[in-house]
């Protein structure tokens, strides 16, 4: 069973998503077009809850520490892509973010805080980019509910990692 979970966890990574966070139309800007962005586009949903789970299953400090590296990193690319200010390869960097974070926490790899948390917090760069990028200009109250719906999200992770770790062999939650 769990080899099963485990092979569909990964295909369904695979599967291709429209992209649904770009709706356009009156909830595209302010703090309401800030919360649906993370919710509505499948990559930022997946990898958001996935660095909840993962902190999960690593337990201890890092509960607090990639959920916190992940946002602060997000704040700052958020201002980096309203500011008009390019990054290379931001949705290629989104796409592996949301695969490398997915095999990580799927597979519950424990790594140290001083490599999880870097890798956490450029995953949250990229994701921030895009939601700056999508913003349209400098718009406050867009980053703020980015930010609130991400925590959210983070912490909808946290509270799965228990649950999921009896599925997952590796798994150790504190």
């Amino acid at each position: 069973m769990r080899k099963f979970l485990v092979v569909l966890a990964f295909a369904v990574s695979l599967a291709p998503f429209p992209a649904l966070a770009h709706p356009g139309g009156p909830l595209e800007h302010g703090l309401a077009g800030g919360f649906l962005h993370p919710l509505m586009g499948m990559d930022h949903l997946v990898v958001m809850l996935t660095v909840g789970l993962w902190a999960g299953l690593q337990g201890g400090a890092a509960w607090l520490v990639l959920p916190g590296a992940f946002m602060a990193a997000m704040a700052l690319g958020m201002g980096l892509g309203m500011a008009d200010l390019a990054m290379p390869g931001v949705e290629a960097g989104v796409l592996a973010s949301v695969l490398v974070l997915g095999v990580l926490a799927v597979l519950a790899v424990r790594v140290p805080l001083s490599v999880a948390a870097p890798l956490v917090g450029l995953a949250g760069l990229l994701h921030g980019h895009a939601h700056g990028v999508e913003a349209g200009g400098l718009e406050l109250t867009y980053a703020v509910g980015a930010l609130v719906a991400t925590a959210a999200l983070h912490g909808a992770g946290l509270a799965l990692a228990r649950p999921l770790a009896r599925l997952l062999p590796r798994a150790r939650v504190a």
